[in-house]
């Protein structure tokens, strides 16, 4: 059932179109695996704001095996510099150089979106002996700032999906005259979560990549909005989300929300004022 007005410590979401008083925030999506820890601040979020956060993985990653990688002809040992976007292209690089039985150089640097990202790298390396760099906000235009400082003569390769990849990341390396190769080491495909969005009524959906915007209508071809807020993180999912004829209300990362719980804090707190 839908919730209803007027229910305590409910967050409000505003004026509908006819003037009518709009539901109450209860329950929100978040297209991704449940974190593993109980002090994710998402479980923070949820308990200061009285809601149920459920999480769904829209998509799983499929590793391209060695011998896929080997057919775009790219030695890795040839490059001096990684982009990496997210923890699942860091284990997809290194598992390709294990299948391949190649030696990453102790002077290779690493340019992360994100610090979290970059931290994810002591799994993998010693830390402290590389080069490892990072954006200050979680967005690209930040990592560019940090990879124009130390560009130089680099070669860099970009980890990306085979099938999405930021084109800001890319334009920008092509703007610049960088060096570069995009290194295709995995794949996403999408989840069956249809039954999830029939049985379940979301107040908000969170995306995070494009290719889980496109699992929501490879489940539900049909899906109407009705009024779900829609939250997405990064450039081109924000494109996915309005070029699926989608409203988005909720944007990360912004210089003021670094990550999608800070955009959903925000959303939630202005919310909570109205």
């Amino acid at each position: 059932m839908p919730p209803t007005l007027g229910e305590p410590n409910m967050i409000k979401t505003g004026v509908n179109k006819a003037g009518e008083q709009a539901k109450a925030i209860k329950r929100i999506l978040i297209t991704q695996p449940k974190p593993d820890s109980d002090k994710s601040p998402y479980f923070e979020l949820s308990r200061k704001y009285n809601v149920e956060l459920d999480f769904h993985p829209f998509i799983r990653l499929e590793g391209i095996p060695a011998r896929d990688f080997r057919k775009q002809k790219i030695e890795i040992q040839n490059y001096s510099a990684v982009i990496f976007t997210s923890r699942n292209a860091i284990d997809h690089f290194f598992r390709i150089c294990e299948e391949m039985k190649v030696s990453v150089s102790q002077d290779t640097k690493y340019f992360c979106i994100t610090e979290a990202v970059a931290l994810y790298l002591q799994k993998f390396i010693l830390y402290r002996k590389r080069k490892v760099f990072y954006g200050a906000d979680g967005t690209n235009k930040s990592m560019f700032d940090v990879i124009n400082k130390h560009k130089g003569n680099e070669k860099f390769m970009y980890v990306c999906s085979e099938n999405q990849q930021d084109n800001e990341i890319v334009n920008w390396l092509k703007t610049n005259n960088c060096e570069f190769a995009l290194a295709f080491m995995y794949r996403s495909v999408s989840s069956d979560v249809k039954e999830i969005l029939l049985k379940n009524e979301y107040d908000i959906i969170c995306f995070f990549t494009p290719s889980g915007v496109r699992s929501l209508f490879d489940n539900l071809p049909k899906y109407k909005q009705n009024g779900t807020i829609i939250g997405a993180f990064g450039n081109n999912t924000f494109k996915a989300v309005e070029d699926a004829g989608l409203k988005l209300e909720i944007k990360a990362p912004q210089p003021q929300a670094p990550s999608m719980v800070a955009a959903l804090e925000q959303f939630l707190a202005a919310s909570k004022k109205k």
